[in-house]
């Protein structure tokens, strides 16, 4: 998310990935299988602009720097076409220093949260969308229990929209057994401790959000509720198995130093897609190379994964980045014959990873590198 704008805005990792898995049984067992490997090789932080991001971003130094941003921006704008377009913003200049909190900046979340949200809805047999206009918040379903990716703001909010959406739905928030937090921002976790305090879930999180929500925070507001109690922390590459589901976690460095990126399986009817959700999307921790740097190495990393597998699912923890709330209205106009419109193929699914990228790229140029 991005404090300065009010919108959703990485250490580096190598291209290999460490073989270690983390299994977790109907039962709640845990067995843990450390293989390592051999490495081969890698509103991002949370960019709430809520006061309209008034700062400056860095003035190139050259003209030489300038032309290289601009050709990055070509890329991406060229790469995403019109399908992708909503991705372009990320491409605008970011300020080279972070948002600190504020009252200001606590009003303009909770402006932000109030927004009218969307009616919940099952998108595939076996994920449903239970977020905000701002933020989202989903549930996969397996033969075992539930699985919540990522709490929303507070308590405040979860009750309607996670637990009421629910019910709309279906689906009893007593099956929650896990709440996956993506990334160390209240948007994120705030309302983790209410839901896993009544329900009992199990919360997870990487080691590196954790040591943030449980150290100094990067962002905090008086709009969000507090971080969760450390629970279970994954690694890059670790799975974690409920029922017939399993999600495997990425560590995507960026837009937290612990970000999770999420790959598991969505069915629709006999038919099973491969689903990727970008756990962080936005530049808001200002002038970071390295993270810039990690985060463009990410994209490309997943890109790779993405035509491997091959995944054709895109999803995010906020709906202007997948246009997940475009996607839902135009599924309930279209109807029960209409195609699935988080369907979007490999090729939609990779040159998205490069768009973000080529933003990345875009932005550590502007500010000199």
């Amino acid at each position: 998310m991005d404090f300065r704008t009010g919108r959703p805005a990485i250490r580096a990792y190598p291209a290999g990935f460490p073989g270690s898995t983390l299994s977790i049984n109907s039962r709640g067992d845990i067995s843990m299988n450390r293989i390592l490997q051999r490495l081969s090789g890698g509103l991002a932080a949370l960019a709430l602009c809520v006061g309209g991001c008034a700062q400056p971003a860095a003035a190139p130094g050259t003209a030489a720097s300038t032309a290289t941003v601009e050709a990055h921006v070509d890329r991406a704008r060229q790469l995403a076409g019109e399908d992708l377009r909503n991705l372009m913003r990320l491409c605008q200049p970011q300020p080279a220093e972070r948002a600190t909190p504020s009252a200001a900046m606590d009003e303009g979340l909770r402006k932000l949260i109030a927004r009218p949200a969307p009616p919940p809805m099952q998108v595939f047999d076996n994920l449903f969308f239970v977020g905000g206009d701002w933020v989202s918040a989903w549930v996969v379903k397996t033969s075992a229990g539930l699985i919540l990716i990522d709490a929303l703001n507070n308590a405040d909010e979860a009750r309607p929209l996670i637990e009421g959406g629910m019910a709309k739905l279906g689906l009893d928030p007593r099956q929650i057994k896990y709440i996956v937090v993506t990334h160390g921002h209240g948007d994120h976790y705030g309302g983790a401790s209410y839901l896993a305090g009544k329900y009992g879930a199990h919360v997870v999180a990487s080691e590196a959000d954790w040591n943030m929500m449980h150290g100094t925070l990067e962002f905090n507001s008086a709009a969000w509720g507090p971080p969760p109690p450390r629970d279970m922390a994954v690694r890059d590459g670790d799975k974690l198995t409920l029922g017939d589901t399993t999600l495997t976690f990425y560590v995507t460095t960026g837009h937290t130093l612990g970000t999770l990126s999420l790959v598991f399986d969505v069915r629709e009817g006999g038919r099973t897609h491969h689903a990727l959700l970008w756990g962080g999307t936005s530049f808001n921790f200002g002038k970071d190379f390295s993270r810039l740097e990690s985060y463009s190495a990410n994209t490309e990393r997943m890109r790779e994964l993405a035509a491997r597998m091959p995944i054709d699912v895109l999803l995010s923890n906020h709906s202007e980045w997948d246009g997940s709330i475009i996607k839902m209205n135009a599924m309930r106009a279209g109807g029960a014959g209409r195609s699935n419109a988080f369907v979007i193929g490999p090729q939609g699914v990779g040159r998205s990873m490069q768009v973000m990228g080529e933003c990345a790229r875009a932005q550590a140029g502007r500010f000199g590198y």
